[in-house]
């Protein structure tokens, strides 16, 4: 898959807004599996973490996987 761009500025907006919020989920996740000493909050938590990860390159880049594979997205 090339990463060219292909969504506008309002779909970077959203997916770099969004993937701020999904990271700070995962953070708030990573640390209460820490207190609870829980592997799978912790894992869940990490997991959060990569995806907001992914979407703030995916609205830095201006690139979207879904639209590469030729899905269609909303914005």
């Amino acid at each position: 898959m090339k990463l060219s761009c292909n969504i506008d500025r309002r779909g970077q907006t959203a997916r770099w807004v969004g993937g701020i919020i999904v990271d700070l989920c995962g953070l708030g996740v990573i640390l209460t599996g820490v207190l609870a000493d829980s592997r799978r909050i912790l894992i869940a938590g990490v997991l959060l973490s990569v995806i907001g990860s992914f979407m703030i390159f995916e609205g830095v880049r201006g690139w979207c996987a879904l639209r590469a594979m030729g899905i269609k997205t909303p914005m």
